[in-house]
């Protein structure tokens, strides 16, 4: 996330939601007020907020746009959101399936443990209802790429094309890189390691509601299942039967899944380009957002759009 953007972001919420008493809010929770604003902002785009049901319980997604068929999918222990800077100009030329992951955002379930089935479930889910038999392009970041290349594994029939934003179904993640900070200087060591060292700093309010975040919210609660999560680890024979076309956005600069990993995916796929993105690291959507469109935007072969940045 960029450091000017989160700033606009948080003027915008504190002039929506007005108020003396609820300027607080975006003082000392400007991580969840930029979220709020986030998902304001889809909607802003034209896109409409569905509820799917799902075996995992209600899933919220948003729609909208007109073209070919695009799925956006979000990391662990983010939310639709996150694709807030890219999606307007996306849904000029596609129509959009934006989903909270199951756990995630608003969609069930809202407490207790996120099994990776119950992720994979909801996103069946609402792909089964929304794309109506029309084939589709994923594009998965961390956790999103994982279930991206999961999805193509079984249901190879929906999808056409894969694009995987630093994440994969292989093991192989950086275990030193800690998720769950406790502190602020434990959060500050954590997102240095998840962006480019020549990125803006982030704010110690923003750090410091990471840290309350990180303690109860979708990612220490999807973390809480990892012994469940080996089923869905996939073989390289696996990613070898994948003969859609898979290419591959890498932001350089990650600490978490660091370039070896992605030229692991590389050595096995049978249709595959990487196309690294420099001075950027593990989300790249919210980093360098028009670097991202760019790579988007040559592995699909679509004419250029502006980036949407506020």
């Amino acid at each position: 996330m960029t450091v000017g953007w989160i700033l606009g972001m948080l003027v915008v919420v504190a002039i929506l939601i007005g108020g003396a008493g609820l300027g607080w809010w975006v003082v000392l929770r400007p991580l969840d007020a930029w979220v709020w604003g986030t998902r304001r902002a889809l909607v802003k785009a034209g896109l409409k907020k569905v509820i799917v049901e799902s075996p995992a319980g209600p899933q919220t997604v948003f729609v909208g746009g007109s073209g070919p068929l695009l799925v956006l999918l979000h990391g662990a222990g983010d939310q639709a959101g996150t694709w807030v800077h890219v999606a307007p100009s996306l849904a000029k030329n596609h129509s959009l399936i934006i989903p909270d992951l199951a756990g995630h955002g608003d969609s069930a379930p809202a407490t207790g443990p996120i099994h990776t089935a119950d992720v994979f479930a909801g996103l069946e889910a609402v792909l089964s209802s929304q794309a109506q038999g029309r084939g589709m392009t994923l594009v998965g970041n961390s956790l999103g790429a994982w279930m991206a290349m999961v999805l193509a594994t079984r249901h190879p029939d929906w999808v056409e094309r894969v694009v995987a934003v630093n994440g994969g179904p292989l093991k192989g993640s950086n275990p030193d890189v800690s998720l769950l900070p406790s502190s602020r200087e434990e959060a500050r060591k954590t997102m240095a390691q998840l962006r480019d060292p020549a990125s803006p700093a982030l704010p110690d309010k923003v750090l410091d509601n990471l840290v309350r975040r990180t303690r109860t919210g979708a990612l220490a609660r999807f973390a809480a299942t990892a012994a469940s999560m080996e089923d869905w680890v996939l073989s390289e024979a696996q990613l070898r039967s994948l003969h859609m076309p898979v290419r591959l956005i890498w932001g350089v600069s990650d600490g978490l899944m660091p370039m070896a990993y992605a030229q692991r995916m590389v050595a096995v796929l049978p249709d595959v380009q990487l196309v690294p993105i420099e001075r950027c690291g593990h989300v790249p959507q919210q980093e360098a957002p028009e670097r991202f469109m760019a790579a988007l935007r040559q592995v699909m072969e679509v004419a250029a759009e502006p980036v949407v940045q506020s």
